[in-house]
């Protein structure tokens, strides 16, 4: 008795696609992307989360350690700022001078599958400031008073305590580089309250260049995602009384300031049978010796495959079949008599993989319209794990497939499908 075991996966297997995002800039706009990746690592089944791969700038790029231990990833931005009315000295408005406002809260966005529209949902906030101010003239010259002997110590007289502490609540991060007219910052901004420094001495023109964000992701649980890319695009508003907020004196480059999201998910859903695997005979239990020697009919006709599962992705499973009686179950055929009998094919998949509703699966039967079989989730990274195809006659057939004296040999044809397009 012989049955084929085919397998095949619907749809891609194993993919790895790069598309990019382009945008149409306007005079008045500025884009950025950021690109995460998530392929499933064998090392580590239970780390399944999205690698941000986007090119590190900034303030991140020469503290990496201050980020990493944060969470925090730098981007500088194409946005410059001038301002455009003198800042006076010890000036009573805090809109008048140099004033930071960023979206500090969650933005909640949905990225979506370019082929499938499927979505998930990100997360993404504005965790920090930064850039670089730029004088008229030297700190010394602007103050023209004696004493200190520093570069710092001028910004500071110039300043206050913005040259070494930024005015709360935001927060310091080290490593910033101080010129006669210029001076490096990037602040930690917890809250969308606003932070606002107040100058000493009067100051006819700044600007900002090399300007900066900090942003932190919470992505979505890959292994809900079906493979490939996902797009999404957050766009934030740049100015006074905006989004991106530096008060009334500086002049943004653009108006707005808009965030390209990129998801590449890369799942992996492989199926490997042990050579022969795919030639399966139903023996009874313990052979066939008892018939042979004793004439004692088997009761039970059967065969539990083994077959070893990696999958990071959700897939469903059904059956194709050479011959059938019901139109949902297969059948094996007697050539000589004609005489067929139905197959009953059922799964039990590795621990980490679940049915719809939650639960492991345990011989759970398979049919020619996956009824029943519509969707497998993985909890983890599943690599390598064993599952079972379990082939069973069902008893009330086998005395009929069985008499003495004659010989017969029943067999079909079983695809067994994985198939990752859900």
């Amino acid at each position: 008795m012989k049955l084929k075991r085919l397998e095949r996966v619907a749809g891609l297997f194993v993919w790895s696609l790069m598309v990019g995002l382009w945008s149409v800039e306007s005079a008045m706009s500025a884009t950025m992307e950021i690109r995460a990746v998530f392929r499933p690592d064998s090392s580590k089944p239970m780390d399944n989360k999205f690698i941000n791969q986007t090119p590190v700038t900034g303030h991140c790029q020469l503290q990496p350690e201050f980020c990493n231990d944060r969470g925090l990833f730098s981007l500088l931005m194409p946005i410059d700022f001038v301002s455009v009315a003198p800042i006076e000295a010890k000036h009573p408005d805090s809109r008048k001078g140099a004033m930071f406002r960023v979206p500090g809260h969650w933005q909640v966005l949905r990225v979506r599958n370019v082929d499938t529209q499927e979505y998930a949902e990100l997360e993404v906030r504005i965790a920090s400031i930064g850039g670089r101010y730029i004088l008229p003239d030297t700190a010394e010259n602007l103050v023209g008073e004696g004493e200190p002997t520093t570069v710092q110590g001028w910004h500071t007289r110039l300043w206050g305590d913005w040259t070494w502490r930024p005015p709360a609540p935001c927060q310091a991060t080290g490593g910033m580089y101080t010129a006669p007219s210029s001076r490096t910052f990037f602040w930690i901004t917890p809250t969308a309250n606003q932070c606002a420094a107040n100058a000493n001495y009067r100051i006819s023109n700044l600007a900002y260049d090399r300007m900066q964000i900090g942003y932190e992701l919470r992505t979505p649980n890959p292994l809900g995602m079906s493979s490939g890319l996902y797009a999404g695009d957050w766009t934030y508003t740049v100015g006074s009384g905006m989004d991106f907020d530096m008060g009334d004196i500086m002049q943004p480059s653009s108006s707005t300031l808009t965030l390209n999201f990129v998801l590449d998910v890369q799942h992996t859903l492989k199926v490997e049978v042990p050579p022969g695997g795919n030639r399966v005979e139903l023996v009874p239990q313990g052979g066939w010796q008892s018939w042979l020697t004793q004439g004692r009919k088997p009761t039970r006709l059967f065969r539990d495959q083994t077959f070893n599962l990696s999958a990071s992705s959700r897939f469903k499973m059904q059956l194709e079949c050479q011959y059938t009686q019901d139109g949902q179950h297969c059948s094996l055929r007697e050539p000589v008599s004609g005489h067929a009998v139905p197959l009953n094919v059922s799964v039990s998949l590795p621990h980490g993989l679940s049915d719809a509703s939650g639960k492991p699966v345990s011989r759970l039967p398979l049919r020619i319209d996956g009824s029943g079989t519509e969707l497998f989730q993985p909890g983890i990274y599943v690599d390598r794990k064993p599952g079972t195809l379990h082939f069973e006659i069902p008893a009330a057939e086998v005395g009929e497939m069985i008499r003495p004296g004659v010989t017969r040999q029943y067999s079909g044809n079983v695809t067994v499908i994985w198939d990752s397009d859900v």
